[in-house]
Order: C-alpha cells, then structure tokens, then sequence
C-alpha cells in the first residue's frame, strides 16, 4: 500500500473525538479514517497527567498497527497532557493535536466575557494556561469545568432533563453575561443546543475541530500524504469496550446533524 493510501488515525478518550472526525471528514472527504474510542477508560479529565500519557501511548501504538499515516488527538485533555511526549517518540509521524479555540472567540469579542468550558486536567494543564495569559489582556476568560459533561454524552445522554438540568445549574452563573462560549472538550459539541439554551441568545458556541481539521489538511499537504483517490473514503469505528452498543453510538453521533 502507497503510504497517500493509508487511513488517519484520530482517537479520543471516547466518543467526543467524533465531532472532531465530522470536520475532518468534511475538509478531507476522499481520505479514510480509523477512529477510536477508549470509553473503556474515559473520561481522562479527572485522571493524572501521567495516567493520560500512559493510555494515549497505548492507542497510538495500536492505530500504528492499522498502518496509519497520521494522528489527530481528537481530545483537549490528551493534547494538552501527551502530545509533546508522542511527537518526541514518533518524530515522523504528523501528530496533530487540539485546544480551546480562545483566540476566534476572542477577536470576536474583545474586551468582553469568554467563557471556557472543558475538563479539570485541561485547564489546570500549562497548555491553557498559558492560552488563557496570552488573551487575559483582551478579554475576560472565565474557566469552566465541567468534569460530568463527558459522561453524560458516553451514555448517549445529550438532550435529557438530567443534562440540561446540569448545565442550567453549571452555566447559570453567565447566563446573562458570557459573549461566547469556548467549547474545550470535544465531547462538549454534542451538547452544543443544551447548552446555547442557558446562555444570552446569539452568544456564539465555538469548538476547534474545524481549525484541527484545516491543520491536518496542512501537514499532510506538506509531506504530500493526501490520498488521491477520488471517491469518498471509508470511516472505521473501534472502542476500547469492544461493544456494538458503543459502535452504534458512535455511528449515531457521527451521523447526527447537530454541528
């Protein structure tokens, strides 16, 4: 096999990585695409930076397996905890990682409230933090963990009275004052009209899997790895808890029209 003909491998603690596949396969449609869910180990917010690098290591050696030409960290949580150690260990490998997209909500909206939703280790990690410093003198970045919203859209649960119940009670703070809204967790997009329900009408709800999504494209034109095929390529699920049921979630987000 041509390595332009080998698929991408995209992985995520488990299914919230899929919305970042949809921008990927938007911006790349003729490529093919292994993606996988370690939901057998989710969610990684709460877990420890060195728990997070040990579990992202163990699925890129399995995607490496699927002769994968490329890795997107499809999760803010494992870029910010094991990109910088999984560049260093597979220094030809484009790894593409994610974070928070600050600076569009930012330039959208200077001086005013931008509120950052993701998981603890995400915003406790350097990463955001020195995100957050670089655009504190531009606007107002309001942190927000939201460590049960990853568990909520593993169990399918994205437009329940239970869901919404818990972002009213977690976003009612900023209801009334929060100019945008950063998703920093890609399972958070899944959950993006639940959401625009507790904050100002208009406020925009901005996620970076588009940007991640242009990135690949960039490098992957750079080392001339685009597939030239020309018809549509295939997508391929796995899950760590080697479930149909989970398959089927995964099939379901990925199909649902909710971007």
């Amino acid at each position: 096999m041509e390595q332009q003909d080998k698929p991408i491998g995209i992985f995520d603690s488990g299914v919230g990585g899929i919305s970042v596949l949809r921008a990927a396969v938007r911006e790349l449609p003729h490529e093919d695409f292994c993606y996988f869910g370690d939901s057998a180990n989710a969610p990684y917010g709460p877990r420890s930076t060195a728990e997070v690098q040990r579990l992202s290591e163990a699925v890129v050696t399995h995607l490496l397996t699927k002769g994968v030409k490329a890795i997107v960290i499809a999760c803010n949580t494992a870029t910010s905890a094991a990109a910088t150690l999984l560049r260093q260990k597979y220094p030809t490998l484009p790894i593409i990682g994610i974070e928070p997209a600050v600076k569009p909500a930012v330039e959208r909206h200077p001086g005013q409230q931008v509120v950052v939703m993701a998981t603890p280790l995400t915003l406790r990690e350097e990463k955001f933090t020195r995100l957050a410093k670089r655009y504190r003198q531009q606007a107002d970045i309001v942190p927000l963990a939201a460590p049960d919203l990853v568990e909520f859209v593993e169990a399918g649960a994205t437009d329940t009275p239970a869901v919404h119940a818990y972002l009213h009670k977690l976003l009612a703070p900023y209801a009334t004052t929060a100019a945008a809204v950063v998703l920093g967790c890609t399972h958070f997009p899944f959950v993006r009209a639940a959401i625009a329900q507790e904050v100002r009408p208009g406020a925009p709800i901005i996620d970076g899997g588009a940007g991640t999504a242009r990135e690949l494209r960039r490098q992957l034109e750079a080392k001339q790895l685009l597939n030239p095929q020309q018809e549509a390529g295939r997508v391929v699920f796995e899950n760590s808890t080697a479930t149909s049921a989970m398959i089927q979630l995964s099939e379901r987000l990925f199909n649902e029209k909710n971007d």
